[in-house]
């Protein structure tokens, strides 16, 4: 009987030193799993992050790590070569995590505004031609008059390879278009990389213009947030670290990253849709601008503050 009770006693030793061993080699893998994303992040956020002045709007210095209201500026650009390029796509988004909403204003491309820096009246999206990004925000911050607390810059080539890289989006487009020898039928659809580039180009062959592309840009940006923040896309980390690093500028750190990943979840799921509808479009010269109506943008200017929770 002893010796079955020590014989059973080893193999119960055995069993728990196999399962030890197992477990042990599991959290060692996940460990380098979890290193190798680590260091993927930081090889990738060292590329993208490029700092830039805080916006001389702000009274006092905002921290993710507190859960401030912020706004941030994104920016899709076409980039030529030998050209800075300009800024195709001005999203001005406002982040309030005491109210979880986020709201997402587009500005029409051809806004007649004063370019801040330079001293003239143009398009807004000649101020990243003429100044780049920071002349891009002290811009936005004028014409909303809010400040602006960090941007995302975009190469709109390369809107393609973030696409791909978390597997493709889905998305419900609201009228049938046809662009690029591509056809986006009304309803649900799943788009690749290059699928959601030409849809959000889209301009000319919609009947609202400017509007019904920023529709689109919004819907896929969206999209792409919703899929990035799933469990699913960590399997994809490499990918799309990859993708960000060559394609996205901003002057988020990685610890403020970080908040925003532990403090501010969920919001992306709460988000108001906003854009331009009374402005009026004409001519200077030869040129044609966007007029903005100075009744809904004084509304936009407030509802932004209220966002921010600014007076």
């Amino acid at each position: 009987m002893r010796t079955d009770k020590l014989e059973n006693k080893k193999k119960k030793k055995r069993r728990y030193k196999i399962f030890f061993i197992i477990l042990a080699v599991f959290l060692l893998g996940l460990g380098g799993y979890l290193y190798s994303i680590f260091h993927s992040a930081n090889k990738a956020l060292d590329a993208m992050h490029t700092p830039i002045n805080k916006s001389e709007k702000r009274e006092k210095e905002i921290s993710l790590k507190e859960k401030h209201p912020f706004s941030v500026l994104l920016l899709g650009v076409d980039q030529r070569k030998n050209d800075r390029g300009r800024s195709d796509t001005m999203i001005v988004v406002t982040v309030n995590p005491n109210e979880n909403v986020m709201k997402m204003l587009s500005i029409p491309r051809d806004t007649y505004v004063d370019i801040v820096g330079r001293g003239t009246k143009d398009k807004i999206n000649h101020a990243y031609a003429f100044g780049g990004v920071s002349m891009s925000l002290k811009t936005v911050e004028e014409f909303l008059d809010i400040p602006i607390d960090y941007y995302v810059q975009v190469n709109m080539e390369g809107f393609k390879d973030i696409v791909d890289a978390v597997n493709g989006v889905t998305i419900k487009n609201d009228m049938h278009l046809t662009y690029g020898g591509y056809t986006f039928p009304e309803g649900e659809l799943n788009l690749n990389g290059k699928e959601a580039l030409t849809f959000v180009r889209i301009r000319k062959e919609d009947p609202r213009g400017d509007f019904g592309r920023q529709l689109r840009q919004k819907l896929v940006i969206q999209a792409i947030l919703n899929k990035g923040a799933s469990i699913s896309s960590l399997w994809n980390y490499s990918d799309i670290f990859n993708a960000l690093g060559d394609n996205v500028k901003t002057n988020l750190t990685f610890n403020e990253m970080v908040n925003l990943q532990k403090n501010y979840k969920g919001v992306q799921n709460n988000i108001e849709q906003l854009q331009f509808k009374n402005g009026k479009g004409g001519y200077i010269g030869k040129v044609w601008y966007y007029f903005a109506d100075e009744g809904e943008l004084a509304d936009f200017q407030e509802l932004l503050k209220e966002q921010l929770e600014i007076s």
